[in-house]
């Protein structure tokens, strides 16, 4: 069955799910070929519990309007993660999570899945762009950043800090990523 590679992007108030809360997330799934067959975003309510850590609303107050977009039209997580399986599932393929950073974005959706769902479509696994890059680039990781990956990778695509846009921006350098490494090396 072929890979759908689902670029996914996470807003929250704080570094790990539990104590804080995911405040919103965006999906696109891609072919390999950069076509892109869906997206699913949505804006959840905060788990009840949770705060906002001190350093993360901070952030938050220079990104106004990502804040505003994030918080309308807000879901309980329940139904969230409940819709977000089913549109996975629907999905013709293997579903590959894929995120930039992989670990903060993987950390978030798999303890909502597991929490509210009992169920993870993507198991155990994600693949992180910046890592691809690296390999790619042939860099060490820390210096493997956006600003020295080549232009032609990125298409023009907003990144807003609203989670769907930046699902989409980082699913398409992911396409443009693969398709140029099943060519050959990468040009600077």
């Amino acid at each position: 069955m072929r890979e759908i590679y689902i670029s996914t992007d996470i807003e929250a108030d704080g570094p790990i799910p539990g104590p804080y809360s995911m405040l919103s997330f965006g999906s696109a799934a891609f072919l390999a070929d950069k076509t892109l067959l869906g997206t699913f975003s949505v804006n959840l309510e905060t788990l009840p519990d949770a705060t906002g850590h001190p350093e993360t609303m901070a952030w938050w107050r220079t990104q106004p309007e990502a804040w505003t977009a994030c918080r309308q039209n807000i879901q309980p997580p329940e139904r969230a993660m409940i819709n977000y399986v089913r549109w996975i599932n629907g999905l013709a393929g293997e579903p590959v999570f894929v995120g930039y950073p992989a670990a903060f974005d993987f950390m978030f959706i798999s303890w909502y899945l597991i929490r509210f769902t009992g169920q993870s479509p993507f198991a155990f696994s994600a693949l992180d762009i910046k890592s691809f890059a690296m390999a790619e680039l042939k860099t060490d990781f820390l210096q493997t950043t956006k600003s020295e990956m080549p232009k032609h990778w990125f298409d023009e695509l907003p990144y807003t800090h609203v989670a769907l846009d930046d699902a989409l921006s980082q699913g398409a350098l992911f396409c443009n990523m693969l398709a140029q490494s099943r060519k050959g090396p990468p040009r600077s």
